[in-house]
This record gives C-alpha cells, structure tokens and sequence, in this order.
C-alpha cells in the first residue's frame, strides 16, 4: 500500500508530534451509498497506519446536518419541498422512528461504520454551531468579508456582488442569503436586511448564523485543527472549494490546510456517472453492508489509490472474494490485509467463493449439509466452521439480493418429464457409470465419464450438459458439471438420471 505509506509519512513529516486529525464529512440529504464509504475507509485506513506506527490519532466524521435541504431525493415524498431550505437536523423524519431528517438517513451510515469496525466520532454541525463553537469564525469572517469575496471571486471565477456576505441567516427556520449590515461583537449579535429591506437584528451564537460551505470547511480546519480531510475529487478542480479553502485558511484564518486526499468516484459497472443519494442511483450502505463482509468492503475500497477510479458489479463479487481469499493465503501479514482486518473477526474463509455458492444451493441452503459437503470435497473445515457459517449469511444475502439467474438454481423435487428417448439413454448410461465410480470419484473422474459417453451415443456435448442440467435443476445451464455431480449425494444422483422419483 505505497499510496497510504505516502499519506502517512507527508502526515508524520508535517505533524512530527501532538495527536493527528483526520476528518471525514458529508451532508445527510440523502440516502448514503457505497461511494461515501471510500471516504470513511480511507480515513479509518490512515488511522490504523498512524496506529500502527504509535502515534496519537483520531478520525470524526462531520456531518453537516446544519446545512439546508436542496433537492428532494427520490426516495422522499414529493411534499417534503416545504421544507427546501430549512435546516436538514430541524426537518421532521420521513420515519417516526428517526428524530429528524438527518437522523433518518444518518442511521445507516453510522451502522455500517459499527460493522466495518471504524475508531470514528460522529461530530454534528448543529451541536458546533449551537453551543458557539463558530463564533470566532463567524466574527473573523465578516471582519474579512472583502478578502473572503476576492479570493472566491479570484479562485473560481464567479462575481459575487457587493452585498455578498459570507453568511446565511435562519429566518423563520428557513436558512436565507441576506445583506449583512454590521456585527456587535460585545453583544454577539448582527444586523441585516430582510426580503422587505427593513433592518433586523439576530444573534450569532447560537445556530443563528451558518458560514456558506465555502467558508465554513477552513473555519473548522482552523477551529478544529485538522491535519488530513479526504474528499471527493470534484472538490479538488482547479477553482474547487479545496483551492479556495486553502486560501481562506492562509489569508482569513492564518493556519495551515489539512493534507489533502483527493479520491475518485464509485460506478456501478457499465454507469459512467457517480453514485448519487439525490437520484437514489447506486447500492445503499445498508444492503452494502447485508451482502458484503466488512472485510471485503474494506478490501474494494483500499486495494486501489484512493486517485482510481472504482466500478461495482454486484452481479459478479466472486473475483473480488477470491481475490482477498487469495492474497491472505499467500500474504497473510501483508498491511492490505491487516488494514482490511483490524478489529474485525474475519469472515472470509479459504473455499473459492463458487465453490460454497453452488454447494450451499446444492444443499438446499441447509448450512450443516454445506459444511459437510465441503469437507467431503476435499476443504479442511474443522477449525473455520464458524467462519463458514458467517460467510454462508453473506451468500444466502446476495443470492437473494444480487446475483443473476445463471448463478442461481435449486434441485428439482421431481424429474421432468420432456425428455426425449435419446436424452433418457444417455442420462441411464451415465448413471449406470456413477453406480460404478470408486467412492472416491471426484469431479475429474466425473467429467470424464460424461465426455466418455459421447461417441457411443453420438450425442453434442452442448446437448449432453443440457440433459443433465435440466433433469437436475430445470436449467439449460449451471455450475461446472463434472464438480456438481461430485458433491450431490451419490444415490440421489443416480435415482434422477434413471427419471425415479
């Protein structure tokens, strides 16, 4: 993992004592996917690293719950646009269960962190703003309107007027742009212009007054001191707020920005936009965290650069598995897998991921038949039985949630009953052959003995598979034939080729 050997060594470099700051954020507008994950892991992955190499460090994730609904995601009824512009914490939830809008969404994300075994404090921009925290940023601010105006004007090449502020004022619990007259620091209160032009006074103490987002990121870096901030790199576009930030942090601010970590977005396969929790496209953290191990989030996350760009297929996870199966058999120690792994209890075990689909489905998803079956096909299973049980939840998830038809199938209850003479002979004779197989036959010997029935009964081997997978599970397809006959119990398989019931 050079790419994390980097970060942290340019962290260490900068901050050679003291505990270290990672910060994470977001906006709970929406439904939170796979995507806002890579942002979490990759702070949680500089955690473990500046860990492990015993420095003080700590990772919050702030939540911008202060910030204004802006669009109605798809999931929410349309009738929530009355709430357009009020506080994301002060808008009721969608659910009873939730305390607000925020917490709804909030919820799953903050759950996913708990399963992926992430050392992370949620920090919410309410309570901060609420309890005063940002008032010396508000007040220097507004002392720096000018400069602020300039360095935005300058750095992304958007005029702003002269009544710009750097402000937003909740009138009426709707957040609104209003034209900033003065501020009375003794008293901590300003004055500004309502939609009628009169003159109106606030406090800025207590939630009162929020800093526009461009603003309010490097007054929580001053603020809060932080060292490193992921972000999406979309932030990190010549004229983004990073660039802006930066400038604030130096010229209004006087500190140092954090380290940045920019990182690419997560596609589904074949998409070539990002995730997005307003258009409800994407995989949702919650039946992320249903289908996947934690560890095998982890893993998909981190394997790449956070600079990389990631595409998702959830149609096809088994590569991905095998992959990390792969890598801790033959890397046990490496840091992608201790990263992947720490403070987890692992649930990957060391059977090629195909291998417990098609055994568990041919045990009728009976999870002590699949041990077994896999003990009998050759995998030591004694010492991980537990881990297999966990990793068989996985399975049953995503046969049910993700995986296409051509992976799935069941045993048929009876054999059917289109089948035509030549089909029937060849089915005899080859259970005929399985009657005499040595009870070690594995799935070598019955892949040949399938093909050895070609010749003599002058049957395509398309065809021959084909008779075979439709007596067997209704299917014209399925898994690795000489494999599946291997592990089905040997009577079973013989009574079905011969059509008893």
């Amino acid at each position: 993992m050079q790419w994390l050997n980097q970060i942290v060594d340019e962290i260490i470099s900068a901050h050679p004592e003291g505990e270290i700051l990672i910060e994470s954020g977001s906006s709970p507008s929406g439904t939170y996917h796979l995507g806002h994950l890579r942002e979490l892991i990759t702070s949680d992955a500089i955690l473990s690293e500046l860990k492990r190499r015993n420095r003080a460090a700590k990772h919050i994730a702030y939540i911008d719950d202060l910030d204004a609904l802006r669009k109605i995601p798809a999931n929410i009824p349309p009738d929530y646009e009355k709430y357009l512009g009020q506080s994301l914490c002060d808008i009721p939830s969608p659910d009873p269960t939730s305390l607000s809008y925020a917490d709804y969404f909030l919820k799953d994300l903050i759950d996913a962190t708990k399963v992926l075994g992430m050392d992370v404090e949620f920090v919410y921009s309410h309570s901060k703003y609420r309890a005063g925290f940002f008032e010396k940023a508000i007040e220097r601010a507004l002392e720096h309107t000018r400069e602020i105006r300039e360095i935005l004007e300058n750095i992304s090449g958007h005029k702003l007027g002269e009544d710009w502020s750097p402000i937003q004022i909740n009138e009426d619990g709707y957040l609104k742009k209003r034209k900033f007259l003065s501020i009375d620091t003794a008293k901590k209160q300003i004055s500004y212009e309502d939609k009628d032009g009169q003159a109106k006074t606030t406090g800025y103490t207590a939630g009162e007054v929020k800093l526009d987002w461009r603003i309010d990121w490097p007054a929580r870096w001053w603020l809060l001191k932080v060292a490193v901030e992921p972000f999406g790199r979309d932030h990190a576009t010549k004229g983004g707020s990073y660039e802006t930030g930066a400038e604030l942090s130096k010229q209004v601010f006087a500190s140092e920005s954090p380290l940045a970590v920019p990182y690419d977005f997560v596609n589904m396969v074949g998409d070539t936009k990002k995730m997005s929790a307003s258009r409800g496209t994407g995989l949702d953290i919650a039946g992320v965290m249903q289908v996947l191990p934690p560890e095998i989030v982890r893993f998909f996350l981190l394997r790449y650069p956070p600079s990389k760009r990631l595409y998702f297929d959830p149609e096809n996870i088994s590569q991905l598995i095998d992959e990390f199966a792969e890598l801790m058999a033959k890397e046990p120690d490496s840091q992608l897998i201790y990263i992947c792994r720490h403070g987890l209890e692992p649930i990957i075990s060391r059977v090629p991921f195909s291998h417990l689909v098609a055994s568990y489905q041919a045990s009728l998803k009976d999870v002590d038949k699949t041990i077994e079956l896999i003990r009998r096909t050759g995998y030591k299973v004694d010492q991980n039985q537990e881990i297999l049980k966990d990793e068989l939840k996985y399975i049953d998830q995503w046969l049910s949630k993700w995986a296409p038809d051509d992976a799935k199938f069941e045993l048929l209850d009876k054999p059917p009953t289109d089948i035509d003479d030549k089909q029937k002979e060849y089915l005899k004779a080859l259970a005929d052959k399985i009657a005499a197989a040595p009870a070690d036959a594995d799935g070598e010997w019955y892949h040949q003995a399938i093909y050895e029935l070609k010749d003599s009964l002058h049957l395509e081997p398309k065809d021959m598979f084909a008779a075979l997978y439709k007596v067997l599970i209704g299917k014209s397809s399925g898994p690795r034939a000489g494999w599946f006959l291997s592990i089905l119990p040997r009577d079973w398989l013989i009574k079905r080729l011969k059509l008893e019931e």
